[in-house]
């Protein structure tokens, strides 16, 4: 069986082209193997039957939003403790936090309060760092499919003796990859396609080169998908050079751990080898720009990494970035790949104070946030075409106290452009994830 929905159509299939297709029928399965996926996309005027579904005048219908980089276990810090540096923010406000999961009655609240509330916000596709703990993980897992979002789920895996504290760790290298295994075998036996399991080592200072390893040929050996940090900032970048003697995305490499579905975080410090090696191998970045701004002590690249053909999309990084919109995310995106390019410090002559060609607009910040996030984690999302899943939000002119209008002078691109930088949950009216209403 299918179903057929009837609207006009924003999206961005390349990083500088807004498409809008006015008043088209979109109609996807709703049955069999293939539920929710489209199957045809046409003008309404050519569907020849009636639309399920049609979305009112001055609504418009949107990809839904693809969120490579989410830790769940920092949502009830969303917005607060950003006064330190990564290595002590860890260890003074995050760890302690995280170790609280152990709790499941409290990881229940808190993991149905961030799923509900990042899906009204329009994250149809989620990329989460879980706890350290397994049953905790699992249960992200069961409340992502109980609530319809579409997810990458990874428990955290990390052991190194100075770089975690000894009651926030795993035993051994040996019982880290076992509690990994198990993560994986635990949430593929919920037997949700839209929900799947991601190894997740934290980040190399945290983590021994036994359990990089072990990491490594497990996501071999069961073609798991990888996500850790990578070069977020200065200290970051630093301690992996004085350990290893190599950038983090060389010793992630000799460890297994970058592939093809490899999401590396941040990657603020990568130099222009590191990108290259990252376009040959299919790994890709999930861009912050908001917590890079209090983390990694540099502004991403987006369009140096882009034109090395790496993949991009964008991230959150709840909570070190305190900003849970996707559609927030678009916006410092763009601001600071103009702080980038223009430089900021104005004691310095104008034509060397920034980074030549590295703005980019709110077309290519969308496609981040949507195309280009859902090839990074290898998902069928992120577009509305034929062969995709039907994951969608619609966002509505909205009403004060909301200041997202849409005037006589605002044409499609200038609404696409509004959208983007004013829309918030009050004006997304509906939720899609694989053709179904979550709403």
């Amino acid at each position: 069986m299918t179903r057929t929905i009837r609207a006009t159509v924003m999206q961005t299939p390349t990083k500088d082209h807004l498409e809008v297709l006015h008043d088209v029928a979109i109609t996807y399965e709703t049955t069999g193997a293939e539920v929710g996926t489209i199957v045809e996309i046409c003008p309404f005027s050519q569907h020849g039957k009636p639309a399920n579904e049609t979305l009112p005048e001055g609504s418009v219908l949107l990809p839904g939003l693809v969120d490579l980089h989410i830790h769940a276990p920092q949502w009830p810090q969303l917005g607060t403790g950003l006064d330190l540096p990564l290595e002590r923010w860890l260890f003074e406000y995050t760890f302690p936090l995280e170790a609280r999961f152990t709790d499941l009655e409290f990881a229940t609240r808190v993991w149905a309060d961030m799923v509900t509330t990042l899906l009204a916000n329009g994250t149809t596709t989620a990329v989460y760092f879980a706890s350290q703990d397994l049953k905790a993980t699992t249960l992200l897992a069961k409340t992502c499919v109980e609530l319809g979002q579409r997810a990458l789920v990874g428990r955290v895996a990390m052991d190194h003796l100075t770089g975690t504290p000894e009651w926030y760790r795993d035993e051994s290298p040996s019982s880290g990859v076992a509690a990994s295994r198990a993560s994986v075998e635990a949430i593929r036996a919920l037997a949700c396609d839209r929900v799947q399991p991601i190894i997740t080592p934290r980040f190399i200072p945290a983590c021994s080169d036994e359990l990089l390893q072990g990491l490594g040929d497990l996501a071999a050996e069961l073609s798991v998908r990888v996500q850790t940090h990578c070069s977020e900032s200065d200290w970051e970048h630093g301690y992996v050079l004085e350990r290893h003697g190599m950038t983090d995305t060389e010793s992630l490499a000799r460890f297994g751990l970058i592939k093809a579905g490899t999401v590396l975080a941040h990657a603020d410090h990568v130099t222009d080898s590191d990108l290259q090696h990252l376009a040959s191998s299919g790994a890709g970045i999930a861009h912050c720009p908001l917590s890079n701004a209090y983390f990694g002590d540099a502004v991403f690249p987006v369009r140096r990494a882009l034109s090395a053909g790496v993949s991009v999309g964008l991230g959150t990084d709840i909570a070190g970035g305190s900003e849970a919109s996707l559609l927030a995310q678009c916006a410092h995106a763009v601001t600071v790949s103009r702080m980038l390019e223009d430089g900021v410090d104005a004691n310095k002559p104008a034509d060397s104070r920034g980074v030549a060609e590295s703005r980019i607009d709110s077309i290519a910040a969308f496609w981040l946030a949507t195309v280009g996030g859902a090839a990074v984690a290898d998902l069928p999302v992120g577009l509305i075409e034929v062969g995709r899943q039907f994951d969608a939000i619609a966002v509505r002119s909205g009403e004060p106290p909301s200041p997202l209008r849409r005037w006589d002078l605002d044409d499609d691109t200038r609404w696409f452009e509004k959208i983007v930088r004013l829309a918030r949950p009050s004006d997304i009216t509906d939720v899609w994830v694989g053709g179904q209403t979550l709403n």
